[in-house]
């Protein structure tokens, strides 16, 4: 025993798996992406249990024959061979040919013997691995221990665990009335009852005892390893004492060794020494079969074959060395001479023996029946499997003697019938008809109503037993609960599965028969429809582990939609499940639906418990039975189900981690497989079934990042349905902008090795992939002439050729070694692709299915897809996009406000376009570099490289406009610098003479007047005589009188003052541009024609008759319309937006006139009201209805009052540049605080520096309020909720705003004129910024920037001082300085020097000044922040520039408007998130005053039609809307169902006032839903962050 345990140990060194004894190898150590195995290298010992595994994974059944690649020591030894040292004689010569010692120091050690390899990773293996391989071994159809001594203590277990999952196959031949009846039976091996047939061997023979079973079960396979086979070594350590067994499964043929299934049990080594195995096998066999030499008496062998002789049971002993024939000594036992007969001799006696045997009674076996033997351990008697085998128990238990098919409509009732109803009337709610939002309301809560029946049909005694063991089972356990479930449940059904599936294949059979002869009889279709209905049974009678996962599901979406939280723990379980490899469930192959809440929240917890990993996902397509399952298992070791007929449906998902090893190679963490059932057999398909392909494929091409295109066969003529299903799939992925990868993988290919073959069988398929390409063109309305014009495709390269699966007939068929070579070649290749991608992350995974579905739930894929994470992506760098235009701009900014300061200096006189260029080239380049860095280093780079150029573009556009707008507005200021050019030459002759006449008069009253009053009464008495003095030649300006200019033009232009007057009176002309309905203003006599054809809105399809009734009925409407006086929809639209665009025309115009620089004249009211009159008069002839006087009178006043208070300010500040006597007066408070100095004594410098302060206080207080104007705009945009996102973002801030007040005036201007409203809205929160909610930080502000004025003042007076003091200057040179330091940041004013040329002490002047400083920062320090409304740059003009330059093109049907960031966005289509009901645009249904409350989202999934513009007849399906031409091509309207419950709200709260704006009612096919009711302003609000964050 010592001697075997120390081999043992040895051999687990040499494999390096000493460590693996205790701590055993489990599947997450192969589950995983690892390096490949080479097929036909060498491989070192170290590697060979570990290339042993894997190719045993991948079903090559040559896993037991790898070449060992020798050490170096050892292949020194093997390159000469020994040499024998001998004299050169005839006897010697003899001697040595014979000699059998070799005179050497070679090496005793031979490589590893295959089988101890075997048993070696078996014994290091955890029993989850032991099972797996032990399966796989079964299906390499190998032998199984069965009876296995440990390594160490020596004692026998029985792996009874291993064989759980082993299904057998096999067809049993009956004769009975001299006819042959077969039967299939499919069952858990471990729960079949067959004979045993047990062979041993006493003694150490010459036969092979394993090489003659062979022959017996499959004489072209190696089922027992044996002496002859491949790498067999005469020493092995760990067979001596296993029991292996091996089934032999018919397949009902005439050629059939043996008529039933049938087990062989191989004892190895001498069973004389093995007694215990011996015992047990002779007692558990049908029959025993012995291996001996001739025996005589007293031999040890004699006792053993004489207790067999004695027993009742059939023994065949096969003497080794006797010649006889096949004998039969005595009733139930054989003897066979073994020697000079031929193999195949024996092995056809012993058939013979053996089946003549079974044919009449004899005992069977069963493998469960083991775990009753005394002396042995059985595995799952281990305490952790009978815990989780327990619990599975408690969980079957429910379930016996229950009819299999009823099971889940007892125990798993929400994802039957209730489901089933659910996922039906979801799929209506993209096919409404008739009067859509009351119908999709119906259905919602329809669909409301079943997911309380799930709630209170979800807690079934089964439920709550799996979930608590799956809560509260540790991990081990879990395991072992959920194997057994499986395993008991799957036992449940196998009997029943086994006969319909059976009944199915011959029905379908005798189905595809008459297809063939093209019968179209009545047979055929009463043959199909019990293919149908047998079909229907099949799946009610296939009920496993899927099933309850599905179950939990179901729980979890029905408590999540009436919001209750406390089932979360359902989805954190299944993530658990899914990360240790568990597949799941992705789409409910029995419904045809993905459960979308579920699927979402599984995938939520993965990402939390993983991290948002990156993966590439791997999904595969192909039709039923094609292999796609198995080739997917064999790849990556998974546990895909793999069954027969149609019992799997859907598509399931498996995560596969990357090992640390490789994860070098990839950008991704884990390959995330999707296997999917099989495409129908279209033969049989109806057009459902063909719709229900389409949908699995174009979800299936759409989620992966490559797509498996699996075909059985090798005639493109056969695959022709699927191929024109899948190319479909890939042109729609091309259409949305996905670009996924395909390989067709050919199996069953007979010859893969002929390049001829293969090279005309890629022509064929090319060929047939460019033919289905222009068929599926046609479909989708797309251009491709040949499939590589739709997907990247080479067919040299991504067309692989799989040999068949069997080498041979199954069931006792082993796989191909040829079919496992081209799995590794596949998975190299797949991987080598995957290499370059960078998959998606989990949360983009998760979005991809939302958007994939949600888009096939309606007809039209192509119009409803959204990419919910491409539109998440975009809007990061929207934001980004913002952010850099704002460095732009606030940069632009200062250098305007630093050139204004030096314009108003006279400094310079032109700006050139290439110096404001080099001036804001710094930051440009910083941008640049950001935005560099920005889409290189993001990790949605791969998704964020489509935009990057637009971007980059966008930014150069934007800095272009900005450069040329600060130009224009640089050149204006230098045109007004230059305009009152006269009044700045007289300022200095002014200045001069005021200070002589102040300090003259000052010199006459000095010692006369002593009190202040009297002295300001003396100044007051000579100004206005100064004053008239120096403009006595300057013609003053006087102000306008707009009012009456405008009367003047009025009666210029011939409109009578009684219409002038009523609007002014009752100041209708103030709302013409926000009115609701424009009836009033029309004269309906122009024309006779009462055939309006311009409502757009839902018309439901009807035959040629119900058109021409229906037409009959819209006419005797429109001329009901008439005659009453009513105004249609589109010529509601019509007016207001004539409205819209004059006012915007001759707003534009009016500002373009030079009044700030050349005055005000009243032409420019006469040119803007004559060319309202002009465009109303234009817009009149061509309409067919009439304008009214009134009209024309209240556009022409509202545009004068839209220009009214601009024309007065720009007047105001062409008076205050231009009239000397308003610039004389500005002065007045100067100049008598010098006179007051003068008369109280002061010096020249003291005067002087009271003359320097005042001009420093004016320019100071605007140098202050400008810059802190500009540092209060970047502090809100940075920080300010509304204003630091995307322009998406600021529209939800608005439409919060709006819901919080309430105010009905307000949403009506945001509606009709949106960018008015939000520019209003940035005022109004600026405002409330500045002056209330953060008014102590704007006032800080405030402060520094008067900090920084004073310390740059400040140092400006030192600088200028010590340099004067320095050159010995005067008060000119000091002026100078001081001035040329101040000139980029203070408009200072100049001062005449010639009446202060006696300073000399700046000492003093210096002091003096200082003195008034400090005065004049403690007055600026307490202003007001409004002081900032007084100067050129404020904050919120400032924000709206920045903020409302983006898209304001408006949804041809609810008039929302498109939020995009960036003003021309194309290519992008407009889209907008908050679509809102056509009622709040005042649309109405055709001919009546029903208000239509449709949402344009809920109707682009119905099945309504509208008419796209005014003079169209054509009705155009809302599905195929962008169709419709210019205004709908350009705009993407995603189906959403209209979740928003915003303009829900808004409709209900707001009812009666939406009537009465528009006059027209919530009635008849506008009545609003009831359901409307429930919506609270709360949750009108919330609805819109949710929506947002979607």
């Amino acid at each position: 025993m010592n001697q075997c345990q120390g081999e043992s140990k040895t051999l687990l060194g040499r494999l390096h798996l000493q460590d693996k004894l205790h701590q055993k190898l489990s599947l997450a150590d192969f589950l995983k992406i690892s390096p490949a195995v080479e097929q036909d290298h060498e491989t070192s010992e170290k590697d060979l249990a570990h290339t042993f595994l894997q190719r045993l994974m991948m079903l090559d059944y040559r896993a037991r024959y790898i070449p060992v690649k020798q050490s170096r020591a050892e292949m020194s030894q093997s390159e000469t061979d020994p040499v024998l040292e001998i004299s050169d004689t005839e006897d010697n010569g003899f001697d040595a040919l014979f000699s059998s010692s070799v005179d050497s120091d070679q090496s005793k050690q031979t490589h590893v013997h295959p089988m101890d390899v075997q048993m070696a990773v078996y014994h290091c293996s955890d029993s989850f691995l032991k099972q797996n391989m032990v399966t796989k071994l079964s299906q390499c159809q190998y032998a199984l221990p069965l009876l296995v001594p440990d390594p160490v203590t020596m004692d026998i277990e029985c792996p009874l665990w291993t064989f759980r999952q082993i299904i057998k196959t096999w067809k049993i031949t009956q004769t009975k009335d001299n006819s042959n009846f077969v039967t299939m039976k499919n069952m858990p091996i471990c729960k079949a009852e067959t004979p045993m047939v047990s062979f041993f061997r006493l003694g150490s023979l010459s036969v092979s005892k394993s090489q003659l079973m062979n022959t017996l079960i499959n004489d072209r396979h190696s089922t027992f390893f044996h002496r002859n086979c491949p790498g067999s070594t005469k020493s092995h350590h760990l067979m001596d004492g296993v029991a292996e067994i091996a089934w032999y499964c018919p397949a009902g043929k005439p050629n059939d060794a043996f008529t039933n299934c049938t087990a062989f049990c191989n004892l190895h080594g001498d069973a004389l020494l093995i007694e215990k195995q011996r015992d047990i096998l002779t007692e558990k066999s049908s029959v025993n079969v012995v291996l001996l030499p001739t025996l005589e008496k007293g031999d040890k062998s004699w006792a053993v074959i004489s207790d067999l002789l004695k027993s009742p049971k059939p023994l065949i002993c096969l003497i080794t060395d006797n010649d006889c024939g096949a004998v039969q000594m005595k009733e139930g036992k054989y003897r066979i001479g073994l020697k000079d007969r031929s193999q195949a001799d024996v092995s056809e006696n012993l058939k013979r023996i053996i089946g003549e045997i079974l044919s009449g009674p004899h005992q069977t076996f069963q493998l469960e029946t083991m775990a009753d033997v005394s002396g042995i351990r059985v595995d799952e008697d281990d305490k952790v499997c009978q815990k989780g085998k327990s619990a599975a128990l408690n969980i079957v238990n429910l379930l016996q003697e229950m009819d299999v098919s009823k099971i889940k409509d007892q125990f798993l009732p929400c994802q039957c019938e209730l489901w089933h109803k659910w996922c039906r009337i979801n799929k209506e709610l993209y096919h409404l008809k008739g009067n859509i939002e009351e119908e999709k309301c119906k259905k919602q809560q329809e669909l409301m109503k079943i997911r309380q029946k799930q709630c209170t049909a979800s807690c079934s005694e089964l439920m709550k037993l799996f979930i608590e063991n799956l809560s509260l089972l540790p991990t081990t356990e879990k395991q072992y609960f959920l194997k057994w479930t499986q395993i008991l449940i799957d036992a449940l059904s196998t009997d029943d599965l086994s006969s319909i599936v059976q009944r199915y294949d011959e029905k379908w059979t005798e189905v595809l028969d008459l297809k063939k002869k093209h019968d179209k009889s009545d047979l055929l279709k009463f043959k199909q429809s019990e293919l149908e209905e047998m079909s229907n049974k099949l799946q009610s009678a296939t009920f496993g582990l899927e099933h309850i996962f599905r179950e939990m599901g179901q729980i979890y979406e029905a408590h999540k939609a009436l919001n209750q939280t406390d089932w979360s723990k359902y989805p954190e379980l299944a993530a658990e499940l899914m990360i240790s490899g568990h597949p799941m469930e992705l789409m409910d192959g029995d419904a045809g639906h993905v459960p979308l809440t579920w699927i979402s929240s599984l995938l939520d917890e993965v990402i939390r418990k993983l991290g948002d990993q990156r993966v590439f996902v791997l999904s595969v397509l192909g039709v039923q039975s094609s292999g796609k399952s198995t080739m997917l298992n064999a790849m990556f070791g998974l546990q895909f189900a793999v069954s027969g007929g149609r019992c799997t449906k859907g598509a399931f998902m498996q995560l596969v981690k990357v090992s640390e090893e490789m994860k070098e190679d990839f950008q991704f963490d884990y390959v995330l497989v999707v296997d999917t059932e099989g495409l129908r057999a279209l033969e049989l398909a109806g057009n459902t079934s063909l719709h229900h392909d389409n949908e699995l494929a174009t979800f299936v091409v759409g989620l992966g990042n490559m797509t498996l295109i699996n075909i059985f066969g090798e005639n493109p003529a056969d695959m022709q349905d699927v191929l024109q299903i899948v190319v479909q799939a890939f042109m729609r992925m091309k259409k949305v902008k996905l670009s996924p990868s395909c390989v067709f993988v050919h199996q069953n290919v007979t010859d893969i090795a002929a390049a001829e073959k293969n090279m005309d069988g890629k022509r064929r398929l090319q060929e047939k992939l460019d033919q289905m390409t222009q068929l599926a063109a046609k479909e989708e309305v797309c251009d491709a002439e040949c499939f590589s014009d739709v997907i990247a495709f080479d067919v040299q390269k991504d067309v692989k050729y799989f040999a068949q699966l069997w080498e041979g007939s199954p069931p006792m068929a082993p796989p191909n070694p040829g079919y496992s070579e081209s799995i590794q070649d596949l998975k190299n290749f797949i991987l080598s692709k995957a290499s370059q991608s960078a998959g998606m992350t989990l949360s983009h995974f998760k979005t991809k299915i939302q958007d994939l579905w949600n888009a096939l739930m309606n007809e039209h894929f192509v119009f409803s897809f959204k990419n919910t994470l491409e539109i998440a992506v975009y809007r990061q760098p929207e934001v980004q996009y913002r952010n850099w235009t704002w460095n732009l701009r606030s940069n632009m900014l200062n250098i305007e406000k630093q050139l204004n300061t030096r314009v108003a200096h006279g400094d310079i006189d032109n700006v050139e376009f290439s110096f404001l260029l080099e001036e804001i080239s710094k930051t440009c380049e910083t941008i640049r570099n950001n935005m560099t860095t920005y889409f290189e280093d993001n990790r949605d780079k791969e998704m964020l490289v489509q935009w990057r150029g637009r971007f980059e573009q966008k930014i150069k556009e934007f800095h272009d406009e900005l450069v040329k707008g600060a130009k224009t507005k640089l050149d204006e200021v230098l045109q007004q610098k230059k305009s009152y050019k006269k009044l700045d030459a007289q300022k200095t002759k002014f200045e001069k003479k005021l200070l002589q006449k102040s300090k003259k008069l000052a010199h006459q009253l000095k010692d006369n007047v002593k009190d202040e009053e009297e002295l300001e009464k003396q100044f007051k008495s000579v100004w206005s005589h100064w004053v008239n003095e120096l403009t006595a030649d300057t013609k003053p300006i006087e102000d306008i009188n707009l009012e009456e200019d405008q009367f003047n033009v009025l009666k210029e232009l011939g409109i009578e003052w009684t219409y002038v007057s009523e609007s002014k009176s009752s100041g209708r002309y103030r709302n013409i541009s926000s009115i609701g309905n424009y009836s009033d203003y029309v004269s309906f006599t122009k024309h006779q024609d009462y055939g309006d054809t311009n409502q757009q809105s839902q018309v439901n399809q009807m035959g040629k008759f119900e058109q021409g009734k229906q037409y009959l009925l819209n006419q005797a409407a429109r001329l009901k319309h008439y005659m009453t006086g009513y105004l249609q929809h589109e010529d509601q639209q019509l007016i207001r937006s004539l409205t819209e665009n004059v006012e915007a025309q001759c707003i534009n115009a009016i500002k373009s006139k030079p009044v700030a620089t050349r005055g005000y004249s009243p032409t420019y009211l006469l040119e803007m009201a004559k060319s309202v009159k002009e465009k109303v008069t234009e817009f009149d002839s061509k309409w067919k209805y009439a304008l009214k006087k009134e009209f024309t009178v209240d556009l022409i006043l509202y545009v004068f009052h839209r220009a009214d208070s601009w024309l007065l300010e720009s007047h105001k500040n062409y008076k205050m540049n231009n009239d000397a006597v308003t610039y004389l007066e500005s002065k007045k408070t100067q100049y008598y605080n010098i006179f007051r100095s003068f008369c109280k004594g002061s010096s020249s410098a003291v005067v002087f520096a009271e003359l320097i302060c005042g001009r420093l206080k004016d320019s100071t207080v605007e140098a202050v309020c400008n810059q802190t104007a500009i540092d209060l705009a970047g502090e809100m945009r940075c920080n300010f909720p509304a204003f630091n996102g995307n322009r998406l973002n600021l529209e939800k801030h608005v439409l919060k705003s709006l819901a919080e007040k309430e105010d009905f005036n307000g949403f009506i201007t945001y509606i009709h004129h949106p960018r008015n409203h939000v520019e209003t809205f940035i005022k109004e929160e600026v405002n409330k910024y500045i002056f209330t909610d953060h008014k102590d930080k704007a006032l800080n502000i405030l402060k520094k920037n008067v900090e920084d004025m004073c310390k740059l003042v400040s140092q400006a007076l030192f600088t200028a001082t010590d340099k004067v003091k320095t050159k010995e200057g005067d008060i000119d040179m000091w002026l100078q300085q001081f001035s040329s330091l101040l000139k980029n940041n203070l408009t200072f004013e100049t001062i005449c020097s010639q009446n202060f040329s006696d300073i000399n002490n700046f000492d003093f002047l210096k002091e003096e000044i200082e003195k008034g400083l400090v005065l004049i920062f403690a007055e600026i320090n307490s202003l007001s922040l409004s002081k900032t409304e007084d100067f050129r740059l404020k904050p919120d003009q400032i924000l709206i520039d920045q903020l409302c330059n983006c898209c304001w093109v408006k949804c041809p049907f609810c008039a929302a408007v498109c939020t995009n960031t960036i003003k021309d966005h194309s290519p992008d289509d407009h889209s907008v998130l908050f679509h809102r009901s056509t009622s709040v645009n005042g649309k109405h249904y055709r001919n009546s005053v029903e208000l239509s409350v449709e949402f344009c989202t809920t109707n682009v999934a119905s099945n309504g039609r509208f008419y796209p513009c005014d003079d169209s007849e054509k009705l155009i399906p809302y599905k195929l809307y962008r169709t419709a031409g210019k205004g709908y091509e350009d705009w993407s309207i995603t189906p959403d169902g209209s979740k928003l419950t915003y303009w829900k709200w808004f409709v209900f709260e707001f009812q009666t006032e939406v009537e009465n704006h528009y006059k027209l009612k919530f009635e008849g096919r506008g009545k609003i839903p009831d359901a409307w009711a429930q919506y609270t302003k709360e949750q009108a609000i919330q609805s819109l962050d949710e929506m947002y964050k979607m």
